[in-house]
């Protein structure tokens, strides 16, 4: 697998999934952490020939069950997290879908249970081969817990799988009010003959999504919560974290003045 088709590759299905997007993807990832290239700023992983996009993304051997393109890591089970609702909190309105579509993908790496070498199709292997020698030692795995980033255990993370505004959007009902009116209403369109749901950050005209907007990810009945009839929009967490942005924390909207927070809540 040579790094010019994958990169080939990668492009295309990044400009189908997110086809909105207003910033190249390349130069940001390239500087961030999630660079993991012996010569990147990330921790390094081996790999042969050198590639950024192979530790998330293959065009080969890939895991189907992704909603993300071509994701080259297994998920994990969703049984596998304790999530924020279990706590019973009254704030929480919303329901609660299990933990699946981007968080899940994002917890196949960021869950500290998992090697971060544990690839599909490893880098130059030309086909499905899962590993690169070696690199399944501990200290390879990502930071959970104490460190700041999520762990099996999520019930001290933002809710993840939730309803927007503690629901009352739907496909049938795209601009209908949010049940919890402490919520702004987000901005709607179809994209690819799907309904979609993002909050406008003001960084582009309304109507348009932006790079800098936070995505609210829609979950249908077969993903969604138990006795859920019709598409929903869910905040997960790629809502604020961008995986390919150079921004601190890989959020999609510096949190100045709790500006990210407040792009949804209202005070």
């Amino acid at each position: 697998m040579l790094r010019n088709s994958c990169g080939r590759a990668f492009a295309s299905v990044l400009a189908i999934g997110l086809a909105l997007l207003a910033l190249p993807v390349a130069p940001q990832l390239s500087n961030s952490k999630h660079n993991l290239m012996t010569t990147g700023p990330g921790v390094n992983l081996p790999s042969s020939p050198e590639e950024i996009c192979v530790f998330c993304h293959t065009p080969v051997g890939f895991d189907a069950s992704a909603v993300v393109p071509q994701w080259n890591r297994t998920l994990p089970s969703p049984l596998t997290y304790q999530t924020y609702d279990s706590l019973g909190t009254s704030t929480l309105k919303g329901k609660v879908a299990p933990v699946g579509s981007v968080s899940l993908v994002c917890l196949s790496c960021h869950d500290g249970t998992h090697a971060m070498s544990a690839v599909i199709n490893a880098s130059g292997s030309g086909s499905p081969d899962g590993t690169w020698a070696g690199v399944y030692q501990s200290g390879r795995r990502m930071l959970s817990g104490a460190s700041g980033s999520p762990s099996t255990d999520l019930r001290n993370d933002h809710p993840i799988g939730v309803q927007y505004g503690g629901g009352g959007i739907s496909a049938a009902s795209p601009t209908a009010p949010t049940h919890n009116p402490d919520f702004r209403p987000p901005e709607s369109a179809v994209l690819n003959d799907t309904r979609v749901w993002w909050i406008g950050t003001g960084a582009g005209a309304s109507g348009t999504r932006r790079k800098t907007d936070l995505i609210l990810y829609t979950r249908t009945s077969t993903d969604g919560y138990s006795g859920q009839t019709d598409a929903e929009p869910f905040v997960e967490c790629a809502s604020c974290h961008d995986p390919h942005t150079d921004k601190a924390l890989f959020l999609r909207v510096t949190n100045t003045g709790s500006a990210l927070c407040l792009a949804c809540h209202i005070k």
